[in-house]
Formats: C-alpha cells, structure tokens, sequence
C-alpha cells in the first residue's frame, strides 16, 4: 500500500508519466419493445424485458496527473488482450516518455509475462522497459485510480441499456472526449502519512516482528 501511495506523492519530470490501469466489462441489452417516449411530468419509459447480447470487456487507461484517459473496448480481457493495450500506452499515447510509471491490481494476465506471450523476446522486452510497474495490494484496489474513473464512467455512461459493442464504443468516446477536452484530474490526498493512522490495525505491531 505504502508503495503505490508513495507513487502518488513522487514528483514527475518531463520525461515520466503517471498511468492507473483498471478493467471492468459491460452487458450488452436489447429492448423487446419500443420505449415509451419522455411526455410532460413523465421520464422515458422501458419494459422490464430485455434481451442479452453479449458482453465486452473495458480497459481503463488514466492518467491523473494529466487530466487524460482512454477506454478501449475489446471481446475478451487474456493475456494478449493486455498486452496490445500496453503496447499502444507506450508506442501511441505516450511514445514521447522514456518511463511510464504503471499502477493496477495484481491481477494474473496483468504480468510482463503477458507481453511475451504475445510479442516475440526483442518486442517484448522494449515495451517492458519502458515501463515502471507498481501493483496494488490484495483487497486494495480502491487505491487505484483508475478504479475511481470507472466509476465516473459507470454513473455518467454505463448506467443504461446499451444493444451491442458498437454502441458501446460511441458513448464511451463522446464521454472521454469531453473529460479530456476539460483534462479532469483526481485530487488524490490520502498519503502514507494518513495510511500509518487511520490504517493502524492493518500494520504489524513491532511485538509480533520481534517474535519471529
């Protein structure tokens, strides 16, 4: 914990990025009838049925400190699905930053193994050096911010019927292109100080290191 929150404080220089990374997934639903249209003192209305249609997987990409972020929409979240994500984090977002200091859950397909199982050895390894990985603890992911602008995306985008995957890509596009034009930022203030106060029970007690 006190790792990723020291991250948060750390001073960047021009060459360095801060990115948060978090995956969530969206059902696909489809009316079975036509919504009753919005009238005066009435909201639109929807039958309670519905159709499924699938399901996509969302990569969240946020950079908080640059007001930036990027959802990209994809079938499925494997190991190789991760991989061409971090690859387009540092050859098409940002090929201008020499270290891009990469905060996410430890989640299996989020490993540098990843990367060689979709790139050959040479590949794999240029993308992995550019990269400064920190993982969030086990039942710590609210420390990631990324998880916070999910949930932004979840209030402000998700919250409705959406019919398929294309759909999908149009509303989360107009919805990031406004947030970046306007380069929302997170106004993170938990450090390691508050941690090692108001987390004190999860901390080792000095007794109990000494016994061992």
């Amino acid at each position: 914990m006190e790792d990723v929150l020291d991250v948060y404080q750390r001073f960047y220089a021009e060459n360095e990025v801060l990115v948060c990374m978090d995956e969530t997934s969206k059902q696909h639903v489809k009316e079975t009838r036509t919504p009753l249209p919005i009238q005066p003192g009435e909201p639109e209305r929807f039958d309670y049925e519905y159709e499924r249609n699938g399901v996509s997987n969302l990569f969240m990409l946020f950079a908080p400190l640059e007001g930036w972020r990027h959802v990209k929409v994809t079938d499925r979240h494997t190991k190789v699905d991760w991989a061409q994500l971090i690859k387009e984090l540092v050859d098409e977002h940002y090929p201008e930053k020499e270290k891009i200091i990469l905060v996410m859950d430890n989640l299996n397909t989020h490993k540098l193994g990843s990367l060689y199982e979709a790139f050959v050895p040479a590949e794999a390894h240029r993308i992995a050096d550019r990269l400064g990985i920190h993982y969030t603890p086990k039942h710590g992911s609210w420390l990631d911010m990324a998880e916070i602008e999910i949930g932004v995306l979840t209030r402000q985008c998700l919250d409705r019927r959406l019919p398929d995957q294309e759909t999908l890509r149009r509303q989360i596009n107009a919805w990031q292109n406004v947030r970046n034009q306007k380069a929302i930022q997170v106004d993170w203030r938990f450090t390691t100080e508050d941690a090692r106060i108001k987390l004190k029970s999860l901390y080792p007690s000095m007794i109990n290191l000494l016994e061992y």
